[in-house]
């Protein structure tokens, strides 16, 4: 005579599905907070390698770029030449770009770096506070496209589909 019962151990409470539901819509919304909404750029000063500061309140009405980068990073050595392009491509619509090098990078290896490609554009070092306040900038590249309203319209993590970036640099620049 076998009986067929399940044991309690295998038995899945109701109320531990109640949870993984509650725990899914909370990643849900935590996510539509974060991704789904217009993000507006953060409240940050860079520092850039001449030692003058430059703020994101000081860029609003204009669009820019802000990555994030590091000399040991192959793939933003990859990107930089692209990056110097973009720009060089854009600034007389009124592009800016800030550089910012990761505050691991040295800073005599970001210098070197700067001078020898003769990088057109705002270079900074970060003390980290800048990666912190832009969500924790920890994996480079990250590039960040800003509006003139300083609305975030997009955030690459890694190399940026540069033909997609251009289109929405044309559109925000109004090019």
């Amino acid at each position: 005579m076998s009986q067929t019962s399940t044991s309690p151990a295998r038995r899945a409470s109701p109320l531990r599905y109640v949870a993984i539901a509650v725990a899914a819509v909370a990643i849900a919304v935590a996510g539509y907070f974060t991704f789904g909404s217009a993000q507006h750029v953060p409240d940050a000063t860079f520092t850039l390698l001449s030692g003058q500061k430059v703020s994101t309140s000081e860029l609003k009405g204009k669009v820019y770029l802000v990555n994030f980068w590091a000399t040991s990073c192959e793939t933003c050595m990859k990107e930089m030449p692209q990056m110097v392009d973009t720009y060089n491509r854009f600034k007389s619509h009124g592009l800016e770009f800030v550089a910012v090098a990761m505050n691991y990078d040295a800073p005599m290896y970001v210098t070197n770096y700067a001078q020898t490609r003769q990088l057109p554009f705002k270079v900074a070092l970060d003390d980290g506070s800048a990666a912190k306040q832009f969500g924790n900038v920890q994996l480079t590249p990250t590039t960040i496209v800003v509006d003139k309203n300083g609305t975030i319209l997009k955030r690459y993590v890694g190399e940026p589909q540069f033909a997609e970036l251009d289109q929405l640099l044309q559109k925000a620049l109004g090019a």
